[in-house]
């Protein structure tokens, strides 16, 4: 299955010159059978960006009349508002004026302190000609490869908090022994930890969730030079992290090669040949990739 979304584009940003080019190719496709992708990937200008809605499972609430598509969807145009008006503004900053604005976008319609309002994680990287700036928050991580060294920015947090939630519904009683009970007591859980200090951190109504994000910097030139850098969903990062396809180098040299639409074929194939190895609740995941290659 072919991406639904892709762009393909080389613009000169920063620093003027050959050595200022930035070249992009991104991919992003629903789950199989899906109509909705609830991924999204964007370009503006020299930021781009990875977000990645997170699934309502069935008879859950979210005191929300709107849902992880239309929240990415928004999310993603806030963030490019935001760069529009404060270009040397930093990352965290610039979300949180997104997210804030996203709050207003509801129209007053929506319960935005119910645990279960829409969320998403986010990924971003921006050219700002003589460095790179990134920010990753919930698990969407950004490979770099930068001074001969493949690197992995992660925000573990998110696992962590799995990890803990799955021992906590590994001793409910047993009268609620049933997957589906269990399922459903796992997702109220997880639900109260997201966006607290002990829990996890992901983009949804609190402006204050941008500044838990994972953020640097990667120098554009000398011996450090940032040459590479992949920015994934965890429907895509799964090439590596579930399924063990290849490693990180191994993806970087994937996408140089064969693009990101190839990246989102070979999981396909994966989740499909191997669903022993998935670690998630869905057979399928919408997949994202945002491949950048500096000049």
């Amino acid at each position: 299955m072919r991406p639904s979304t892709t762009f393909d584009s080389a613009d000169p940003v920063g620093v003027p010159g050959p050595a200022s080019m930035m070249r992009v190719r991104s991919a992003s496709a629903p789950a199989p059978g899906r109509p909705v992708n609830e991924d999204l990937v964007f370009r503006f200008g020299p930021l781009v960006g990875v977000l990645d809605g997170a699934t309502v499972p069935d008879g859950f609430d979210t005191g929300c009349v709107h849902g992880p598509e239309w929240y990415v969807r928004h999310l993603a145009a806030r963030i490019g508002v935001a760069e529009a008006v404060r270009p040397a503004a930093r990352l965290t900053s610039n979300l949180a004026a997104a997210i804030l604005a996203v709050r207003a976008d509801h129209g007053g319609q929506c319960d935005l302190d119910h645990p279960g309002t829409p969320s998403s994680t986010v990924c971003l990287l921006r050219d700002c000609g003589d460095q790179v700036d990134y920010l990753v928050l919930c698990d969407s991580p950004l490979v770099l490869d930068a001074g001969g060294q493949v690197s992995v920015v992660t925000d573990n947090r998110l696992d962590a908090a799995m990890t803990e939630l799955r021992e906590t519904v590994a001793i409910v009683p047993g009268g609620a022994a049933d997957p589906v009970t269990r399922f459903r007591h796992a997702v109220s859980v997880q639900r109260e930890r997201m966006n607290r200090t002990h829990g996890y951190w992901v983009a949804a109504a609190d402006p204050d969730a941008a500044f838990h994000a994972v953020t640097g910097t990667a120098p554009r030139y000398g011996p450090g030079a940032l040459r590479r850098a992949a920015l994934l969903s965890d429907g895509a990062s799964s090439a590596v992290e579930q399924f063990g396809l290849t490693d990180w180098a191994g993806l970087l040299d994937l996408l140089s090669v064969d693009g990101p639409g190839a990246l989102i074929d070979r999981v396909r194939d994966a989740e499909r040949d191997h669903p022993d190895r998935l670690r998630r609740h869905k057979s399928t995941d919408d997949a994202s990739v945002v491949f950048c290659e500096f000049g």
